[in-house]
């Protein structure tokens, strides 16, 4: 079958990354977007005729926990080597070609864990005059004049600036480069640090570019996809907006449109993009759990129905949520539950509009990905969304899902140049699940009113602060426990709440926000004075990995 005309233009400008198991692999993808070129991921077990078919200008493998040498390592098809197109291995995805080709790789003595200096080669692989491997230095002129090719060029640039600086996280290191290939920059660790093969256009580099940490990662990354591949930064807002809206109207036709609306960014944005596609025929479904925070149903109607003038339909499922979630305290299982009544409840809704066939969803890539549908054969199931893991086998609908393959800043940046609000783009992101996920055990009404209560308080002592811009989720947990407390001189068994407030670029990773300890002393006070059922206030300082930003 012939692709269609917007899969052939991703396809003559797409960067495929291998997945080899870590969450690297998003961040890489992520970083390619950002410099406007459309990359996707693919598992390590993709055959190298469907990477053919695909026609990408480079490959990009990723790093990944893995040894090369373990009897379980991952590995990749090795037809992906003859395919006459440029790769780029990273960390992990550098020694598989280290060893693939010709090369050896080795548990050295000393592993390097976090930022590490580099030492260039000069030409053709010959060490450069100043500096010993791992202390800041810069080579002799005559070798930053002599130009190493395509990255080895980028290298350079880095040491020139004197700041050679980047991102190690391996205990194997490359101790000899594949054949053919010259090394062009070591470490104290990393005999090998970053090798390459101009003739066959192989590269590979044992620290990650695509972290921040690593000085000139980015336009190393550039340099790559552009010089060595030849890609042309055509992955733009308006370009995402065109293929989506071309895939809709390819996709439903004339045909009624339901989209399921819960007032965040991600479902507003693809109810903005679906009303493009396909105008009068969209209605917009907006399903009140009973799980929403403070006034939300009441400003979702307001905003999209009133203000926006989208054809708006509020449909209470509040019991049916709630019997639904009793005595579930598995997560995973309130996940699904939660999946089953909001398709049933679509349903309904359905049927009061002439069963459209149709049913588009905010599902955006990372949510995927951690449903455990993001093509890697490595990466395990962290978390159930209840619009892609928990959807039950005999959905009516067929799916629209027009921001499946974006990240949200990609999501922020496209509701913008449709016009939606800044109000709406700017919301943090709330789980589909509601407060169901932030009730650590079993959901009841009393629970879920606490919960409201206390994430009203923090959200509007985190907007007085001036911070709700500057986090990219902050929000409160209730484990279902109770702790002894003292209030009043009198003996309270209560619950306690958690704070939780990360910092993030994509909810791919995230760090734990440092709040000022006078805004969380202010904030516990409220909490506990006003709260009623609450005795005690935690802060969470764990950061993704290890944790998760839901506790759920």
């Amino acid at each position: 079958m012939p692709k269609a005309p917007e899969d052939r233009q991703r396809a003559n400008n797409l960067i495929i990354v291998v997945d080899f198991g870590a969450q690297y692999a998003q961040l890489i993808a992520r970083r390619i977007r950002e410099a406007r070129v459309y990359s996707e991921i693919v598992p390590h077990t993709v055959r190298a005729a469907d990477v053919a078919s695909r026609s990408p200008l480079g490959i990009i493998l990723s790093g990944g926990p893995s040894s090369v040498y373990a009897d379980w390592a991952p590995g990749v098809d090795s037809a992906i080597y003859d395919l006459d197109i440029p790769i780029l291995g990273i960390c992990y995805g550098a020694q598989l070609m280290a060893r693939d080709l010709g090369g050896r790789v080795e548990r050295t003595a000393r592993g390097e864990y976090g930022r590490t200096w580099l030492k260039i080669a000069g030409p053709r692989g010959v060490s450069g005059a100043a500096g010993s491997p791992g202390v800041p230095g810069s080579p002799s002129r005559e070798i930053l004049a002599a130009p190493l090719r395509e990255i080895g060029l980028l290298l350079q640039a880095s040491e020139d600036a004197g700041s050679p600086q980047v991102w190690m996280s391996h205990a194997d290191a490359i101790v000899e480069p594949p054949e053919g290939a010259v090394t062009i920059a070591s470490t104290v660790g990393a005999p090998v640090a970053a090798f390459e093969d101009v003739r066959r256009r192989f590269y590979g580099v044992q620290f990650h570019p695509e972290v921040s940490h690593t000085v000139g990662g980015q336009e190393l990354l550039e340099r790559f996809i552009f010089d060595v591949c030849g890609a042309s930064p055509t992955w733009t807002h308006i370009s995402i907006i065109e293929n989506s809206v071309d895939d809709i109207r390819r996709q439903v036709g004339q045909e009624k449109v339901l989209c399921a609306l819960s007032g965040g960014v991600d479902s507003a944005v693809a109810a903005a993009m679906s009303r493009k596609a396909v105008g009068g025929h969209l209605v917009c479904a907006f399903i009140d759990t009973g799980l929403l925070r403070k006034d939300e149903a009441d400003q979702v109607e307001e905003v999209f129905g009133n203000r926006l003038g989208m054809d708006l339909v509020r449909y209470d499922a509040t019991d049916a949520f709630f019997r639904a979630l009793a005595g579930v305290t598995d997560p995973e299982e309130k996940r699904k539950a939660i999946g089953e009544v909001f398709i049933r409840a679509f349903e309904e809704v359905a049927r009061s509009v002439h069963h459209p066939r149709f049913l588009v969803q905010g599902t955006l890539y990372p949510d995927v990905i951690e449903s455990g549908g993001g093509g890697s054969g490595q990466v395990s199931l962290i978390k159930s969304h209840h619009n892609v893991g928990g959807l039950p086998d005999d959905l009516s609908f067929e799916l629209v899902e027009p921001l499946r393959m974006l990240f949200k800043d990609e999501v922020r940046a496209v509701g913008e140049e449709l016009g939606l609000p800044e109000d709406i783009l700017w919301r943090q992101p709330f789980p589909g699940p509601g407060l169901a996920v932030r009730v650590v055990g079993e959901v009841t009404r009393e629970r879920v009113e606490i919960l409201r209560a206390a994430d009203a308080v923090l959200e509007q002592e985190i907007r007085k602060a001036g911070l709700y811009r500057e986090l990219w989720q902050s929000f409160a947990v209730l484990p279902a426990i109770r702790t002894v407390g003292v209030m009043g001189d009198q003996r309270t068994y209560a619950y306690p709440i958690v704070i939780r407030a990360v910092t993030s670029e994509d909810a791919m990773t995230a760090d734990w926000a440092r709040l000022p300890y006078d805004l969380v002393e202010k904030i516990a006070a409220r909490l506990i004075g006003e709260v009623e059922g609450v005795n005690r206030v935690v802060l969470d300082v764990t950061s993704k990995p290890p944790g998760t930003i839901e506790w759920e």
